[in-house]
C-alpha cells in the first residue's frame, strides 16, 4: 500500500493485561534485494525483498523506500508490510499499487525486476499495529490497497492466535480490484473463527451474494453480529478491536459508521493515505 499516509490512532485499550514489548527502532537506510515479484491485480504487485540487515517488526508497520536518479534527485515513499512478523526476519513483502502519474510506483511496476537492489528504511509506525497480547476479537475494514497492513495482521493472527475471532470487510470497486483474492478467499479454510466479506461498490457479477454498496452503519452492524457468531456466542456489549485502513474519505466514513453502531472510539485504530501533494 502506498501510504503517503496520516496515522491517527485513537488511544487503544488492550484486551489483555500483559505488557507489549517495546517497538523496534527503525534502522538507517539499508540495501534490499528483490527476490520475487508477484502480480496481485492489474494495478497491484507484491515485491519480496531480502534485507541486508534483518529487523523485527510488528504487523501493521511500514518501510520507507528511496529512489535516487543519476542526477542525484531522490523520491521517497512509504509502503506497508504485507507479510507477517512470524514469517521471516530477513524477508518482507511490500505491495505497491500503481499510481499512473506517481514518481515511485511506476518505477516499481515498469522497471524493478528480481535481482535489483533497493534502498529501504524501517520498520516504522506504532499506533496502527497488532500483537497477540492485545487480544481481540478483530474487526478489520479495508478500502482498496488499505488491505495491505491488514493482510499482515491477519497472517500474524493465523500464525500465533488462529482461534481468535477475526472478520475482514473489504471494500473495492470490482472483484478484479481485490488484492490477495485467493489468499483471502481461503482464509476461513486455513484458520478457524475467521471470515472474509466483500462489498463491491461499482460493479457486481451476476449472482453476486455479497454487499454492493459503500460501507455504512447497517453493513457494520451485520459484521459485528457475524463476528460474535465466529466466537461461538451471541453479540454482547464487548467491543472488538477495529482497524480501518484506506483512502481518507473511506476511513472517515467507516470510522463514523462504527461510532454510529456503538463501537467505542478508544477501540478504533485508523490509518489514512492519499496522493502525494
Amino acid at each position: 500500500m502506498s501510504t503517503d499516509f496520516e496515522q491517527q490512532g485513537a488511544g487503544f485499550i488492550p484486551a489483555l493485561s500483559q505488557p507489549t514489548a517495546a517497538l523496534p527502532a527503525p534502522s538507517s537506510w539499508q540495501t534490499a534485494v528483490v527476490e520475487r515479484v508477484t502480480v496481485e491485480t492489474y494495478r497491484a504487485r507484491t515485491f519480496t525483498l531480502r534485507l541486508a540487515e534483518p529487523r523485527p517488526f510488528r504487523a501493521g508497520q511500514h518501510y520507507d523506500v528511496r529512489l535516487t536518479a543519476p542526477d542525484g534527485y531522490q523520491a521517497q515513499r512509504s509502503y506497508s508490510i504485507a507479510s507477517a512478523p512470524s514469517d521471516s526476519l530477513d524477508v518482507i513483502d511490500l505491495t505497491v499499487e500503481l499510481i499512473p502519474d506517481g514518481e515511485v510506483s511506476p518505477y516499481f511496476h515498469e522497471v524493478v525486476q528480481p535481482g535489483d537492489e533497493l534502498e529501504v528504511r524501517g520498520p516504522i509506525g506504532g499506533p496502527f499495529t497488532w500483537t497477540p497480547e492485545m487480544g481481540g476479537p478483530l474487526l478489520l475494514i479495508a478500502g482498496g490497497s488499505g488491505i495491505v497492513p491488514l493482510r499482515s495482521i491477519l497472517a500474524h493472527r493465523g500464525d500465533v492466535a488462529p482461534s481468535l475471532p477475526a472478520l475482514l470487510l473489504y471494500s473495492v470497486r470490482t472483484l478484479e480490484d481485490v488484492i490477495y483474492r485467493d489468499w483471502l478467499d481461503t482464509l476461513p479454510e486455513r484458520t478457524s473463527a475467521s471470515s472474509t466479506l466483500y462489498t463491491l461498490t461499482r460493479r457486481q457479477p451476476v449472482g453476486w451474494r455479497g454487499y454492493g454498496r459503500r460501507v455504512d452503519p447497517a453493513m457494520l452492524d451485520d459484521c459485528l453480529s457475524s463476528l460474535a457468531e465466529l466466537g461461538g456466542h451471541r453479540r454482547t456489549g464487548q467491543a472488538p478491536l477495529c482497524y480501518v485502513c484506506g483512502p481518507t474519505g473511506f476511513v472517515e466514513a467507516a470510522a463514523d459508521a462504527l461510532l454510529a453502531v456503538g463501537v467505542p472510539e478508544e477501540t478504533i485504530k485508523t490509518e489514512r493515505f492519499g496522493p502525494t501533494s
